[in-house]
């Protein structure tokens, strides 16, 4: 897990509104209440999906549903469906380059795992453990701690609104006989 780039930050927060949602919510509606970009949102969703996060939902009204309750989401299930597993240190041997060795560096040099690699990794695991521990309803429900209680309903209600909307067709002009 190298650096995390806006995916992750915007992918979550997309999560956080589909854990108080019934309904299916596309990703452009989701993009729009929180003035991102809609087609970021939709390529973060296929992966969201994939990994079974989210499951998507056909039709006029469709869009995207958590695929599981917001406490069986791990936050670092949500970070690795974005950006993949990736190390957080990609060591390079560089011990074994040492202009005194030569073309040959001695056993004692190489042996072993590279004492910075070693400590990457154990700051890497205490990491993926951390976010393993926490899941998005963790996440949620500071949310709801800090939001006035009336927010959820305005997200949810405008939410709704936005469903409606692309339900409505316009009418249809009468063209003369």
């Amino acid at each position: 897990m190298a650096h995390l780039t806006v995916g992750v930050e915007y992918g979550m927060h997309c999560l956080l509104w589909l854990a108080g949602s019934t309904a299916p919510v596309s990703s452009r509606d989701l993009a729009d209440f929180q003035g991102i970009s809609p087609s970021f949102v939709a390529k973060i969703f296929p992966k969201l999906e994939k990994a079974g996060v989210v499951r998507a939902s056909e039709g006029v009204r469709g869009g995207y549903l958590l695929a599981r309750t917001p406490d069986d989401i791990s936050i670092l299930e949500i970070i690795d469906a974005i950006e993949g597993e990736k190390p957080l240190f990609d060591c390079q041997e560089i011990r074994g380059r040492c202009a005194v060795f030569g073309d040959r560096p001695p056993a004692w040099a190489t042996a072993g795992t590279c004492a910075i690699h070693a400590v990457m990794l154990r700051a890497e695991k205490a990491m993926r453990d951390c976010l393993a521990s926490q899941t998005l309803a963790d996440v949620a429900r500071v949310l709801d701690r800090k939001a006035p209680p009336e927010f959820s309903d305005d997200v949810r209600d405008w939410l709704d609104e936005r469903g409606k909307a692309r339900t409505r067709r316009p009418a249809t002009p009468k063209l003369p006989p």
